[in-house]
């Protein structure tokens, strides 16, 4: 069992006043606090057949909705008779919703909390790498429509999020490098000598458990500093949507064969090579942070994108113009990650052809 002593929580500061992430190896058998007053709980269905006694309180309370963890239940037409459910089993004003799970059940139950009675309060239990170490905070729901990811959304931040580290240990492989190709991001963003770091430490985040706790903490210390300045995602915020435009369409465009991610991996390394051919990024930036990207996508390497129908999807991002395609892109001497404004014409779309064709091989 990790100990987590040297691991203090951290006070997020939100327009809806603080919250706390709390880290507890022993928080499987401290269910009761949780399930204090009128709370419904919405679990990723897997958790059942993992933790039935461990978690054994949750599974069984008479106001639990288990859900299958996957794009299309986070979709709009899917999560409407969730509402309805809830409804169905009593929920009202003044009443908790409790997340346990990963993106998907995270994305699912603080988009209800903010339109369900106009606002019902939220907390998180997240189970994944991804969740954990990104997600867990922020605010941001994303729900699907139709094939457009993430194209309905709301922000309501949660009133706690605990993180215990016992769930990572029954995560399969896609699971871990999903949650890596977060962190590798989030300490991109922050500075090369952070990338550097974790991705010196590549190898050792797979092996040790104390190791990957400390990349998790640290990716919510880098992430901390822009969501308390940006909360809403209007200014400098938009930068940690780094990997994500390009990640995004290739998950829509290969029907999310390829883990969330492990997507927003290969669109880092995308838009690295797009930005070093548009002579924006020196070449040797793409080469220092290919090697590690590649090898986090590498399991996926064989799986087909079709190049139109990522071209497609990338269009139908929300943070575009009507002019143009609204790029996350490392710039310049220190691949500072800005916004840069792309025009969809035959020289980009050629450009990301010429990515699959000659990189992603």
């Amino acid at each position: 069992m990790v100990v987590l002593h040297v691991f203090k929580g951290l006070e997020i500061i939100s327009g809806n006043g603080p919250y706390l992430v709390e880290f507890d190896e022993t928080s499987l058998t401290k269910s009761d606090p949780f399930l204090e007053g009128n709370v419904h709980i919405i679990m990723d269905s897997k958790l059942l057949d993992l933790y039935p006694k461990t978690l054994a309180k949750f599974i069984n309370h008479p106001n639990t909705i288990l859900i299958q963890a996957n794009e299309h239940n986070k979709a709009i037409l899917q999560v409407l008779p969730v509402i309805e459910t809830l409804l169905e089993n009593g929920a009202r004003r003044g009443h908790t919703l409790l997340a346990i799970g990963g993106g998907v059940i995270q994305d699912i139950v603080c988009f209800i909390s903010s339109v369900l009675f106009r606002g019902l309060d939220w907390k998180f239990f997240p189970t994944t790498l991804l969740s954990q170490a990104d997600s867990c905070i922020g605010s941001k729901s994303s729900i699907n429509l139709g094939k457009t990811k993430n194209i309905l959304g709301t922000f309501k931040p949660p009133k706690s999020v605990l993180i215990c580290p016992v769930f990572l240990e029954t995560l399969d492989r896609c699971e871990i490098l999903s949650g890596i190709g977060e962190i590798l991001k989030v300490h991109a963003i922050d500075s090369i000598e952070r990338f550097n770091n974790v991705s010196n430490d590549y190898d050792i985040l797979l092996s040790d458990p104390m190791v990957l706790l400390k990349y998790i903490k640290d990716s919510l210390l880098i992430k901390k500093k822009y969501i308390e300045l940006d909360e809403y995602d209007t200014g400098v915020r938009n930068i940690f949507n780094y990997g994500h435009s390009f990640g995004h369409a290739i998950e829509s465009a290969t029907q999310f064969a390829i883990p969330h991610g492990i997507a927003v991996t290969i669109g880092m390394d995308m838009a690295n090579r797009i930005s070093s051919w548009r002579g924006s990024l020196p070449e040797m930036h793409y080469k220092r942070m290919h090697g590690v990207l590649r090898k986090n996508y590498l399991d996926y390497i064989d799986v087909d994108v079709p190049i139109e129908l990522m071209l497609t999807a990338l269009k139908k991002d929300k943070k575009n113009t009507a002019e143009s395609l609204m790029l996350i892109l490392p710039i310049g001497e220190k691949a500072s990650v800005e916004v840069v404004a792309v025009k969809a014409d035959d020289e980009f779309a050629s450009q990301c052809k010429k990515y699959f064709d000659e990189i992603f091989v």
